[in-house]
């Protein structure tokens, strides 16, 4: 027997995926809010939307078993609309409306409108910067640019999100005022590529030019690099990182591979010698910057010495965050008519064996902190410990800095001096300086 949901008229957005999918969802939220909606995030509703990801096969199970558990909920009454977008949506409407038909509607990643017309809402085209954030109140992910106009073999990006395109300058730095007039102080700049910024709108590269807009304005204290591709890097960059004291020593730069036959076969543009003379050249450029890269291993035609190239270039590299990920054979990319001839067995064991390397690379790093003084930002209270960060780190794939809180009392969002006092290979301790 159908029961009433008692959320009446309560829109549940419920996020998958990645930051830009965060970033989405409180843009959706934001809109639903000026037209007057009441809207949670991720908490009970009669009404619910999901944002899917599409991106590799472990996050489009996720995001196809997160649909079917709400559809079983609405056939059971307990929810009265399941609205499906993101990427997976995008990707694959037409499987997705015969496979799973009880959806009330699927939308892909640019109808915005439409869903928001769906969900008894107009589109406000004067809301720039206009989000409910979800992310803790002292940092938040700042969307700079949307799609992605590079031709990897292995990526669906392009499918799922469009061709790039910049937000103007001006824009953005609305959007940052508007979060720092709420509490945030922490911008973590996110994009399918950050270096290809301003190319589509100022015809060249003007990422530096944002960087120095961005620090102007009052309340926020950092800035961070996320997702920047390695081939035609803009230096300038690298300038600005030591000449504002706002912008994060932190770069977050995917190179995948580092066989020169993997990288053309990926279609990276670039190769073993190039990539390597980059990495010289931001450490010489900027000594103290936390470098942060992602690799696949398990790549159709990775053999057991491409993969011994990795390694060894990993421990030559000691890179300060790293994280690693199984090849996902897509279809529709350049990638998809190659042979995925690397079995599931080896690809996980050659991911172990990275994560294992970059486990000690870690910990030896982290030991060096020992004695040392950082600002630390407090990010929430989880258990008996202040949880924070150092410029240093990104949220949820860095090293935290743990803080005993029945010794300190600490305000979350705010800044601390702490000396640490030990270390883990992904966590350190530390006291705060009176």
């Amino acid at each position: 027997m159908r029961t009433k949901s008692r959320k009446k008229n309560r829109i549940n957005v419920v996020t998958l995926g990645c930051s830009k999918n965060v970033y989405d969802s409180e843009v959706l939220m934001g809109q639903l809010k000026a037209s007057g909606k009441d809207v949670v995030h991720e908490e009970e509703g009669n009404v619910v939307v999901i944002n899917t990801c599409g991106f590799i096969d472990n996050a489009k199970e996720e995001s196809v078993n997160t649909i079917l558990d709400f559809v079983e909920r609405k056939n059971r009454g307990e929810v009265d609309q399941v609205f499906v977008s993101g990427c997976l949506s995008e990707r694959y409407k037409p499987d997705l409306e015969k496979e799973i038909p009880d959806v009330d509607q699927y939308f892909g990643t640019t109808e915005l409108p439409s869903l928001l017309k769906a969900l008894g809402a107009d589109y406000k085209h004067e809301l720039i910067g206009e989000r409910v954030t979800t992310t803790p109140k002292n940092y938040a992910y700042f969307k700079i640019a949307e799609g992605c106009d590079r031709p990897c073999s292995f990526c669906a990006i392009p499918l799922m999100r469009g061709k790039h395109r910049s937000t103007p300058i001006e824009n953005l730095v609305i959007e940052a005022e508007k979060l720092a007039a709420s509490g945030v102080k922490e911008l973590i700049l996110i994009a399918q590529d950050l270096t290809y910024y301003g190319l589509d709108l100022y015809k060249e590269r003007k990422l530096a030019d944002l960087l120095r807009a961005l620090v102007k304005v009052d309340g926020i204290e950092w800035i961070r690099l996320h997702y920047a591709f390695p081939t035609g890097f803009p230096m300038d960059v690298l300038d600005v990182m030591n000449q504002e004291p706002k912008v994060c020593f932190y770069l977050d730069i995917p190179l995948q591979h580092i066989s020169t036959k993997l990288l053309k076969s990926m279609r990276r543009g670039t190769t073993y010698e190039k990539t390597n003379a980059l990495l010289s050249r931001f450490r010489e450029s900027v000594p103290n910057m936390a470098i942060r890269t992602t690799l696949i291993v398990g790549y159709p035609g990775e053999t057991e010495e491409d993969f011994q190239l990795l390694k060894d270039w990993v421990k030559e590299q000691r890179f300060e965050r790293l994280g690693c990920f199984t090849y996902s054979h897509e279809e529709n990319t350049h990638a998809y008519q190659l042979e995925d001839d690397v079995p599931e067995e080896v690809k996980q064991e050659r991911a172990n064996e990275i994560m294992e390397i970059q486990s000690q690379i870690s910990w030896e790093l982290n030991q060096e902190k020992i004695g040392q003084v950082f600002k630390v930002m407090i990010d929430r209270k989880r258990g008996n410990y202040f949880v924070g960060r150092t410029e240093f780190d990104s949220p949820d794939v860095d090293n935290e800095v743990l803080i005993e809180a029945a010794d300190h009392y600490l305000s979350v969002g705010s800044f601390v001096n702490v000396k640490i006092t030990a270390a883990q290979d992904f966590d350190l301790y530390g006291e705060p300086m009176s």
